[in-house]
């Protein structure tokens, strides 16, 4: 897709991790000129070259200003068309960029709500969708009022990481105030008790819907299961497990259902989603956790594609090329109804060896240092829940490393 007969599109992708393969390869299809601008320690990763027109580099802790600087540079050779960011770190930045520029494309304050777990919230609430009853951690007033109102457990949750990370489950109003005062005499201010919040612990089987959004509609979504609640598995180690939930399920319609009221409340007009969300164990009502407008993490996108045959990353990148004209784009194939599911845990081996995996259903594996993992696929649900609770017993066995939960992303490159 072209800016014009004379130049194509010059996008500018944030990656802080290495993903987005797919994405950066569908830019350059498009007919795009490609800038990756990704970490010091990313830049040795097989990034997808022959698609890229410039690679960049930035210090590990680069600042906003670090960042804004370097589009200034950049924009002195090639007028900048699009910032996009495809991890959940960088989507505040990139919108801070395009405010900049001024650049079409969400705004700070509205990227905010799909990264700060606590205006989510509060806006989700609004739109009345069931949310576990919470407190930020900044008056005691109100959180005295809480612990007196919802009994314990709790979880101590940051406003700003993924999945599981920096969670804390905690067990009373004496332990709350333990780990708010060794929150606040932490060194970093951005890691203090303000930049948490207190919730009502949910026992309960955890789910993600994964969706793509164009003009404000959901036009792909895809409903899966944790094998554990990410918790657990942060906290507790061993496989890790994801699998599509049954089509036409009645715990299916109803995550569509809450999922489509929730993209609607948050306003995202175009781009891709991913949500969690916890069913009780004890009424089975689905209370909203957290949702990111963002490519779900873990190889979720790999599963997705095997099941449904609608790659995510590409329809994401469509849609951002398009920009303003993204109502007019072709809306996805009709999905494929395959299951698929991924078991994925950490390794004690640098590569480990899956040769003696080899039952036929299996359609990826994962290759990443100290990483193990097989996606597989079948036209029965039944056969890929039997293979993955196979494979997560042998993994234990073969491959299993356990290490301390994540307190805070970084900790993911060094």
């Amino acid at each position: 897709m072209m800016k014009s007969e004379s130049r194509p599109l010059n996008v500018v992708l944030l990656v802080t991790f290495y993903k987005g393969v797919d994405f950066i390869r569908e830019c350059k299809k498009l007919g795009c000129r490609v800038v990756v601008i990704t970490k010091e320690r990313m830049l040795r990763e097989e990034w997808p070259r022959d698609s890229i027109d410039e690679l960049i580099a930035v210090p590990n802790d680069a600042s906003t200003d670090i960042f804004i600087d370097l589009m200034r540079h950049l924009s002195l050779e090639h007028k900048i068309d699009r910032v996009v960011a495809l991890e959940e770190f960088d989507i505040v930045l990139a919108a801070l960029i395009r405010e900049h520029l001024c650049l079409p494309g969400v705004s700070s304050s509205n990227a905010n709500i799909f990264r700060d777990k606590l205006p989510m919230s509060l806006k989700t609430k609004a739109a009345g969708i069931t949310v576990p009853d919470f407190s930020p951690l900044i008056n005691r007033e109100d959180l005295l009022e809480f612990m007196d109102r919802v009994p314990p457990p709790w979880i101590i949750k940051p406003r700003a990481d993924a999945s599981a990370i920096g969670m804390r489950k905690v067990e009373g109003p004496e332990q709350v105030w333990q780990v708010i005062d060794e929150m606040n005499a932490r060194e970093r201010l951005n890691e203090r008790a303000s930049y948490y919040f207190l919730a009502r612990f949910v026992p309960g089987e955890v789910f993600h819907v994964d969706a793509t959004v164009q003009n404000g509609r959901v036009v792909f979504a895809a409903a899966n299961r944790y094998g554990r609640p990410p918790l657990q598995v942060a906290h507790g180690g061993g496989a890790y497990i994801s699998h599509t939930l049954a089509h036409g399920s009645a715990d299916q319609k109803r995550l569509f259902e809450i999922n489509r009221k929730l993209i609607k409340a948050l306003g995202l007009r175009n781009g891709v989603t991913h949500a969690e969300f916890i069913k009780s164990d004890a009424d089975g009502t689905f209370y909203f956790l957290e949702i990111a407008s963002r490519v779900g993490g873990a190889y979720i996108a790999e599963v997705l594609e095997a099941a449904s045959g609608i790659n995510l990353w590409r329809e994401w990148a469509r849609l951002e090329i398009a920009g303003e004209d993204a109502a007019k784009s072709p809306r996805p194939e009709k999905p494929r109804k395959d299951y698929a599911g991924i078991v994925l845990s950490l390794a004690r081996q640098e590569q480990p060896d899956t040769a003696a995996y080899d039952d036929s259903e299996i359609v990826y594996r994962v290759k990443k240092k100290h990483h193990v993992g097989l996606i597989v696929r079948s036209p029965k649900l039944e056969r890929v829940t039997e293979l993955l609770d196979q494979y997560a017993q042998r993994f234990a066995e073969d491959f299993i490393a356990v290490v301390p939960p994540l307190q805070r992303a970084e900790e993911a490159l060094t």
